[in-house]
């Protein structure tokens, strides 16, 4: 499991590119899927923070916190932004922060509410994914030409769920799949 500091110095573009989709709105907006104790799925809309210290989430006192704590899974994907369908991915652990000095300074810092009863999680990224679908949008209507989007992938290999394939670049800590070029008309 790679901080998402970690991935952003082995993928800056990538970081870069998933940061900008997921704060495109100002403050960052994205959906939150966790895993509901009987196992199913659960999403939320949360405000994910990037950081140079990380990737975080205040989460109040709710079932997707009770979520993260029996269960850390995650995975965030962004809202879609309004002149395409553009999308950002992210998957690992949330792992509760639990050092009072670095809560106290990203509340401080981000203006967290101190009257509302939240906890601050950090999210590591295992997988890491931006889609970009091109002038026709994910659901090209029938009777255009369907264009494939350009995908970029990557896969942190310290982590149990990234295997090897061998289309994938390999990195220091990363595999990245390679860009699937979006057509030009």
């Amino acid at each position: 499991m790679a901080s998402w500091s970690e991935f952003a110095t082995d993928e800056p573009r990538l970081a870069a590119a998933i940061r900008l989709l997921l704060q495109q709105y100002g403050p960052g907006l994205g959906y939150l899927a966790t895993v509901r104790a009987d196992g199913g799925p659960r999403v939320h809309p949360v405000s994910p923070v990037i950081t140079d210290e990380g990737l975080f989430c205040f989460v109040v006192d709710s079932p997707k916190r009770r979520d993260l704590e029996r269960d850390g899974r995650y995975a965030l994907h962004s809202f879609p932004p309004e002149d395409s369908d553009d999308e950002a991915y992210v998957a690992g652990r949330a792992r509760p922060v639990t050092d009072q000095a670095r809560v106290d300074r990203l509340a401080g810092n981000l203006r967290a509410a101190p009257q509302v009863d939240w906890r601050l999680f950090e999210f590591t990224v295992d997988v890491a994914m931006v889609a970009r679908h091109g002038s026709n949008g994910a659901t090209p209507l029938a009777n255009e030409r369907s264009e494939r989007p350009a995908v970029q992938v990557w896969l942190d290999p310290a982590s149990a769920s990234a295997s090897p394939a061998p289309s994938r670049r390999r990195g220091r800590r990363r595999a990245v799949l390679e860009e699937e070029p979006v057509p030009t008309p």
